[in-house]
């Protein structure tokens, strides 16, 4: 046998067969197990999970983030631009944000309002009902626009480089299968899937990222390590002949070839715009962390969320080590004609590195670990918009049903999103470059919600008619630039007449730089509306001021070791960001 085989050979397939029987019954066990345990689940335990413990959490957030996109998407920037998109990747310290500023605050509405809380519910409480239906209405639409079409295509990207399915047998089969894996599973099936893909994913990627650097050292580590970086550095060449390297986080120079995406100081701004939506607001992050028993005291809750989230924390230092720098071996390993691997487009760098570099046998249990990957990342995606759709539009109308009613109306809102994903990924293959596709449209959603969160939070004198007009305003503007950005090709392409001339300063700015002054105009839009509607009633503003004795239960919920823990996160942050400067 062919321990090396730079293909899969049948033990990989017998393994791949074999552990995908045994996650199955692990996940169905725990799933049984927990039922016993409920004596018959609410509408909340199916949507939302009963309280896992910290590190449960921490790899069930990890696990939502990671998704196709990654394995295809980061692993592919990594190969053509370098390390330039960690900015999006070394959000660590941003999930401690909402473990330790935003929990508080969710918990404080989950007392108000007698039961765990949604984004919507949040924004219909704190502003009008209008503003949460209309984060309900862009959530749902962003999930189908960019997170669920996103990961099936680049699943069946991913499928189609390493296990050499045909593209749609990969993309539709993933979204089927994850489709009825979270009808039946719920969160607890989620959550379970998490634990048990974390290990193996975060095992296997380095596997591939240091046996990746062995090869391109032959046989050293360190010397692949200055092998990578040396090659990088002749990389990014301008026009001027000068290579500008993809080395480095910050392109500061305007003839590099890479400034337009990653301009100077702004990308770190832009990226932490995008940052602070994802993890502190967006529904699919945040619902891994608001599982509770009811009656639970409020400091356990949110001391095992906290920690959830500083787990995390860790968890999200590692992706550019799993993904983007095996990218950039990649690269660097295609370049020497002596070695033997090729790379004949960016996408499959990740996928070619695991059949390249990992002997036969571990190539099959690392394959369970990405498959799994998908579809707890999908899954957790279809969670959410079915809990968007149950508690923020089902319920409200139909008030009084069963709770065996509530949970089928998810599932089927699982089958819906399905659909819709499967059906707009001809439509979104036909938009150009995916992953500049992806974060272009998360630019456009981020600074609306960013505006309207942090003002409701932390503004007692922000009006309620204020932060609806912030929402609604802020998603027609970047909704009229996404259609710009569609007919500029991005601001690229030479637009003649007096509209395209009279209006370059909206559709030619640079897409970060777009979005943080989207993100201010939003916010003093807000600041004057205020000034001429209601103020907020004593109920909405008693929503976001935490009591003496709220406060005294927030300090119980932490510890010494939890700011430590913390303080480790933020330390690795800026070690890299000083490396890679």
């Amino acid at each position: 046998m062919n321990w090396n085989s730079h293909e899969f050979i049948w033990l990989d397939w017998v393994i791949i067969a074999v552990g995908i029987l045994a996650v199955t019954w692990a996940v169905w066990r725990s799933i049984q197990k927990d039922k016993r345990l409920q004596q018959g689940a609410s509408s909340e335990d199916y949507l939302f999970g009963k309280g896992e413990p910290w590190y449960i959490i921490g790899a069930a957030i990890f696990a939502a983030n990671i998704g196709s996109e990654h394995l295809v998407g980061l692993a592919g920037t990594g190969a053509k631009a370098g390390v330039g998109m960690a900015h999006w990747e070394m959000q660590g310290w941003m999930i401690l944000i909402l473990g330790w500023l935003f929990v508080p605050f969710y918990q404080l509405m989950n007392n108000k309002m007698g039961k765990i809380i949604t984004m919507p519910d949040f924004l219909k409480y704190r502003y009008t009902p209008a503003t949460g239906s209309w984060l309900s209405i862009i959530t749902l639409i962003a999930y189908v626009l960019t997170k669920v079409s996103v990961t099936a295509f680049t699943g069946g990207i991913f499928m189609e480089s390493l296990l050499g399915l045909p593209f749609w047998y990969g993309a539709i089969g993933l979204i089927v299968l994850t489709g009825i894996f979270t009808v039946l599973g719920g969160m607890k099936g989620v959550m379970t899937l998490s634990a048990i893909q974390t290990p193996i994913l975060i095992a296997g990627s380095f596997l591939v990222l240091f046996l990746g650097l062995s090869a391109l050292g032959g046989g050293s580590i360190p010397e692949g390590w200055t092998a990578m970086i040396d090659y990088a550095k002749t990389l990014n060449v301008g026009e001027d002949g000068v290579a500008y390297g993809t080395n480095h986080m910050f392109h500061f120079n305007t003839g590099d070839p890479l400034y337009d995406d990653y301009p100077g100081f702004w990308v770190f701004i832009g990226a932490s715009i995008i940052g602070f939506w994802y993890w502190c607001t967006d529904q699919h992050i945040v619902q891994r962390v608001l599982g509770q028993r009811k009656g639970e005291d409020n400091d356990v809750v949110m001391k095992r969320a906290r920690r959830g989230t500083i787990a995390a924390g860790y968890f999200k230092l590692l992706p550019v080590f799993m993904f983007l720098i095996p990218g950039m071996v990649a690269a660097a390993l295609a370049a020497r004609p002596d070695s033997g691997f090729t790379l004949d487009d960016p996408d499959t760098a990740f996928g070619s590195m695991v059949k390249f570099v990992l002997p036969a046998g571990v190539k099959g249990i690392v394959t369970i670990g990405f498959i799994s990957a998908l579809v707890a990342s999908l899954a957790a995606f279809f969670n959410s918009c079915a809990t968007l759709f149950t508690e923020d539009f089902y319920k409200p109308m139909f008030k009084g049903k069963s709770e065996d009613t509530y949970v089928l109306v998810g599932r089927i809102a699982t089958v819906v999103v399905v659909v819709l994903g499967i059906v707009w990924i001809p439509v979104m293959m036909s938009l150009g470059s995916l992953y500049d596709y992806l974060q272009g449209i998360q630019s456009l959603l981020a600074p609306a919600m960013v505006a309207v969160f942090a003002l409701g939070i932390f503004s007692k004198r922000i009006t309620p008619k204020a932060g609806e007009v912030g929402m609604i305003v802020g998603f027609i503007i970047g909704m009229v630039r996404l259609l710009t950005n569609i007919f500029t090709n991005t601001g690229k392409d030479i637009m003649t007449g007096w509209y395209w001339e009279c209006t370059s300063w909206f559709w030619q700015t640079n897409w970060l730089i777009f979005e943080i002054w989207l993100l201010v105009f939003i916010m003093l839009l807000m600041v004057v509306v205020s000034f001429f509607t209601a103020k907020p009633t004593a109920q909405q503003i008693e929503a976001i001021t935490f009591t003496d004795d709220y406060k005294k239960v927030i300090g119980k919920s932490w510890n010494k070791w939890d700011v430590i823990a913390s303080l480790g996160v933020v330390a690795l942050c800026v070690a890299f960001y000083m490396y890679f400067w």
